[in-house]
């Protein structure tokens, strides 16, 4: 599977397998993974994929059959869809250039359903229940004593061991690094200069309070700002990342009041926010809406000073422990290379 999401770019690496290395076309599949509004709306999605892979030198009956036919035959489901013939779904494109693959008209099962980017059916109301609108449970408003990440080193020491969450741009492992860290009357402080946030685990599912406080690298968060997101795979937990308190209390406060979904917050202020109220991760508005709110939360992450591309999507996987090399959950850090939780600080 040849993945190209709004982070996770591998196609350019993998397709070499077929163009330098000769591989059977037949048995790789083009697929997306974590689309978020904002690309989706202005950029595309499957057919987004299938541009990049041609651009990277399959030919494009290739790339179409990648993203088609050999995924429809994979996942045993090629009697009903992923090719034009009798008895099949009627999912069809229509494209005036298979190498620009610019899409006109969209088909799907026999009705015309887009023309020009422009939905030609109505979308369906539909009303949700209470419980999946009230997913966000905190037993009280969060402060900035909740982030705090205590030692219990030498008094007066300035300095301590961690073992801090590595981000690597663009793709989903991350490192496990150990680094020294500053101290101060026996608490960790975040240091902007070395890339030095904290992020907290907080149990959002169920009341308890819980929250877990450790330390991460690669978001380049320059201002006193906070970032938090109840999009967490697979637990889904709020995840908030900072360099300061009373920004994380704040931008955690935020998303419970909300119901959900992202936040940034710079300097007391919040200034970007996409609101996701239906279970904490999806949204009740138009994908245009979405999108335009999707912008604000990678704007704000640029405010504090991120240059990473598309970094609410690593955001959103720094709780997914199955991943290495290092993660968070509402039991602590979590080494996954060596399946065991281990200390932030040593």
């Amino acid at each position: 599977m040849m993945r190209y999401g709004s982070a996770w770019h591998d196609i350019a690496e993998q397709v070499r397998a077929i163009t330098e290395q000769h591989l059977d076309p037949r048995m790789f599949l083009l697929c997306a993974d974590d689309i978020q509004a904002e690309t989706l709306i202005n950029h595309g999605h499957m057919d987004r994929a299938v541009r990049f892979a041609i651009s990277q030198g399959l030919a494009p009956i290739t790339a179409i059959q990648m993203a088609t036919l050999n995924t429809a035959e994979y996942f045993g489901v090629s009697r009903e869809m992923g090719s034009i013939a009798p008895g099949r779904y009627a999912d069809i494109l229509i494209v005036n250039d298979l190498v620009a693959f610019t899409i006109e008209m969209v088909f799907a099962r026999g009705s015309l359903v887009s023309i020009n980017s422009h939905i030609q059916v109505d979308l369906p109301e539909i009303t949700y229940p209470d419980w999946a609108l009230q997913s966000v449970h905190l037993p009280r408003k969060m402060t900035a004593d909740d982030f705090h990440l205590s030692v219990t080193s030498q008094s007066g020491a300035e300095t301590a061991t961690a073992h801090v969450i590595g981000i690597i741009e663009n793709q989903a492992p991350t490192r496990h690094l150990v680094m020294d860290v500053p101290v101060s009357d026996g608490e960790v402080l975040t240091d902007p200069e070395r890339d030095l946030a904290k992020i907290a685990l907080i149990e959002r599912h169920r009341p308890t309070g819980r929250v877990m406080v450790g330390l991460v690298q690669g978001f380049g968060l320059r201002d006193a700002c906070a970032v938090a997101t109840t999009m967490a795979h697979d637990s889904h937990q709020m995840i908030v990342v900072g360099t300061d308190e009373t920004n994380m209390a704040l931008a955690a406060n935020t998303l419970a009041e909300c119901g959900g979904g992202q936040v940034v917050v710079l300097r007391g202020e919040v200034i970007g926010k996409v609101e996701l109220p239906i279970a904490g991760l999806i949204s009740n508005e138009r994908a245009g809406i979405v999108a335009q709110k999707a912008a604000t939360v990678l704007e704000g992450f640029k405010a504090c000073g991120c240059r990473l591309n598309n970094p609410n999507m690593q955001l959103s996987l720094l709780a997914l422990v199955v991943i290495p090399e290092l993660r968070i959950s509402d039991l602590g850090l979590v080494d996954t290379t060596h399946f065991k939780f281990i200390p932030v600080v040593e």
